[in-house]
């Protein structure tokens, strides 16, 4: 769950008027439901985010009850400012999430932005994540104007990789010992999607 603060960030009004910084629009899609985080979900997150399967390709995250919870309170701190939205990903049949994905702002007026998710180990391959990805990417291009959309995966994470190629990222680089965890650093991929392709690529699907 990396976190990149921007010192600024613009900021959209949703298209039915409405301030996302204030309350984040539930977004729901194929068999999950994104929505803000609650201090209620502390428990939740930590038991499915906190396996060293799911924690090995992603920076450190609060490993604690209290920590999640501060965490929780910072997202909606930065929400309301404008900088940052984290969503939990709440699968069909269940109450609380298991996993996040979130956004945060790289250019003040969030034309160019980065993402992030985590995932409990137990959706992987479920087609949980692409259901989710491409909510948040709606939300990205359509809500925040999102212009250039990037993320960084391991070079070694075969599933993260694979997972932003499926969904039509274009792979741009490396950055060198760009990940550093508990192991050796580690090399970053850079991956980006524009709002155009994006749109294309959405289109296309509607077609088939």
């Amino acid at each position: 769950m990396a976190i990149h603060q921007s010192p600024s960030a613009g900021w959209q009004r949703d298209r039915r008027g409405g301030d996302w910084r204030q309350r984040l629009p539930v977004l729901a899609g194929s068999h999950v439901t994104l929505r803000a985080l609650r201090q209620a979900d502390a428990p939740s997150l930590l038991a499915h985010l906190s396996k060293p399967s799911v924690q090995r390709y992603i920076a450190p995250c609060p490993t604690s009850l209290e920590g999640l919870r501060r965490f929780i309170r910072w997202t909606h701190a930065e929400r309301r400012r404008g900088l940052h939205a984290c969503y939990g990903i709440v699968p069909d049949g269940r109450m609380s999430p298991v996993g996040v994905v979130q956004i945060w702002a790289v250019e003040r007026d969030f034309s160019t932005a980065e993402w992030g998710f985590a995932l409990d180990d137990k959706y992987w391959g479920t087609g949980l994540f692409m259901s989710s990805a491409r909510l948040l990417l709606d939300f990205a291009f359509d809500t925040l104007n999102v212009q250039r959309l990037e993320a960084r995966a391991v070079d070694v994470d075969e599933r993260g990789n694979g997972v932003l190629r499926k969904l039509g990222a274009t792979r741009e680089g490396v950055l060198r010992n760009g990940f550093r965890g508990s192991e050796a650093p580690k090399d970053h991929v850079m991956w980006s999607i524009l709002a155009g392709e994006w749109r294309a690529m959405r289109e296309g699907r509607k077609a088939d």
